[in-house]
């Protein structure tokens, strides 16, 4: 005989309508229904820890402020993020420093087997064509390639001891005129491992001694090897007939391989020691993305920062997006020296033309609409050089017309250029600070970076005091 239980509820209160139980219900239909609540409240408890932790979230990003840095390869974003920590990070920046001694001695032997590498093609190119007329580079110049050879194995066990690869696109001439010699390809290493590397190599007092005691005879040996050329290396950087050569050819060097040439006498010696101009100069290419977390401020409440470093070349940028979401500030970085240059991915494309296509993607961006825009006209000191030397803008640049071939009116022209895209293409109305910069001046770039900071966290808290 089956027993119904009978529920009593107020029927003026719609709430306890509702949740009653339906009338005459059995045991059976009663035990089932409390297993459905049980499950449901469950699935509440669940949806409820979930809002909970997105709330605490949200509540920690709103100290939080975002920054991407964007732009094409080799355009600073590195060397930018470099002036960040070293103005904002300095304890950080300081026990790293040792680290990069390795980077800088690559860079500099690259520097050197690429000029190497342009005197064996221009030689071989004499021969063949037999020009009349030509410079030839004879047994006196074979003679730096016989004993610099060592310089292809140093190479090599710097970029081991780095963990790099090997850029997977083969260098290759990509015109007539214009060359990048097989003997320099490009390399990267993974972010993380460079942190690993960075984390273990700051000294016999590192993270990781071992390691540090383990690489240390690579350093040496190869500072050594360095130094028994150094006389070589600078006799050929100095001639005029390889500079001429160098010129000709179009030889891609790195922007700062004329430094580390230079110094060649100082980074040569076994107790050299990383000075922060050194490592701003220091080119090294990280596959994926970098992060760092800065306090830019004294103050106990300052929000903190979080930089990210995209990288820039074609085959990278579809990692931008992802990094759209909820960023504070974008810092364009546009080299405005490359007017003359071609991408390295792209032989067909101008660097600034592409700069500008870049530009005009992030200042269209929905995504982006309500984001804060920082542009930096970057490179001005190799702008100024080129100009110096006679190069017209308007050869390369033909919109520029007869304005005078001077630094300030082209950077005057390139910076409306870029203003405008900013008025035509965004999808709402929005401010753009503009900075024409030289990212390895650390003295001006400190001035810029306050002005930038302090621009971005009035920003910050403006749109903080609308919620």
């Amino acid at each position: 005989m089956a027993f119904s239980v009978v529920f009593h509820h107020d029927a003026t209160d719609p709430l306890a309508v509702i949740s009653a139980p339906p009338p005459n219900e059995s045991s059976h239909e009663r035990a089932a229904r409390e297993e459905r609540e049980i499950e449901a409240q469950r699935i509440s408890d669940l949806i409820d820890d979930e809002i909970r932790a997105e709330r605490a979230v949200r509540k920690k990003e709103e100290n939080v402020v975002k920054i991407l840095l964007l732009g094409q390869s080799e355009s600073g974003k590195s060397t930018t993020l470099k002036n960040f920590r070293m103005r904002f990070a300095r304890d950080r920046w300081t026990e790293e420093r040792a680290s990069w001694r390795a980077v800088i001695l690559l860079n500099l032997v690259r520097s050197a087997n690429t000029i190497l590498d342009a005197l064996s093609q221009e030689m071989d190119d004499v021969e063949q064509d037999g020009l009349d007329g030509a410079f030839k580079f004879d047994d006196y110049y074979r003679q730096y390639k016989v004993r610099l050879s060592p310089l292809q194995a140093v190479e090599s066990n710097l970029k081991r001891l780095l963990g790099a690869t090997e850029d997977i696109q083969p260098r290759k001439q990509i015109s007539p005129t214009t060359i990048i010699p097989n003997g320099s390809q490009e390399f990267f290493v993974r972010s993380r491992s460079w942190r690993n590397f960075l984390q273990t190599t700051q000294g016999p007092d590192s993270e990781s001694p071992r390691r540090f005691q383990q690489d240390l005879p690579t350093l040496l040996d190869s500072t050594d090897m360095i130094a028994n050329g150094k006389d070589d290396i600078k006799t050929l950087w100095r001639d005029s007939h390889i500079q001429a050569m160098l010129w000709k050819r179009k030889t891609r060097l790195e922007d700062s391989a004329g430094f580390f040439l230079d110094s060649i006498d100082r980074l040569s010696v076994r107790d050299y020691e990383p000075t922060d101009e050194d490592v701003l100069r220091a080119r090294l290419r990280t596959l994926d993305i970098q992060e760092h977390e800065l306090i830019v401020d004294d103050e106990t409440d300052a929000p903190k920062w979080k930089i990210f470093d995209v990288g820039g070349s074609r085959t990278q940028r579809h990692a931008w997006l992802p990094y759209f979401d909820q960023v504070n500030a974008v810092i364009f970085l546009a080299p405005i020296s490359c007017f003359d240059e071609r991408l390295l991915e792209d032989p067909r494309v101008n660097r600034l033309e592409d700069s500008f296509i870049l530009w005009k993607a992030i200042c269209s961006s929905k995504l982006l609409s309500r984001t804060i825009l920082i542009l930096f006209l970057n490179k001005m000191d190799i702008l100024e050089q080129k100009i110096r030397h006679g190069v017209m803008v308007k050869r390369f640049l033909p919109s520029y017309g007869d304005r005078p071939n001077e630094t300030n009116d082209v950077v005057k022209y390139l910076r409306q250029k870029f203003k405008d895209t900013v008025r035509y293409c965004s999808p709402e109305p929005r401010v753009c600070h503009i900075y024409p910069t030289s990212v390895i001046d650390t003295k001006n770039m400190s001035v810029t970076l306050i002005s930038v900071r302090d621009g971005i966290l009035r920003e910050h808290l403006k749109r903080a005091d609308l919620f």
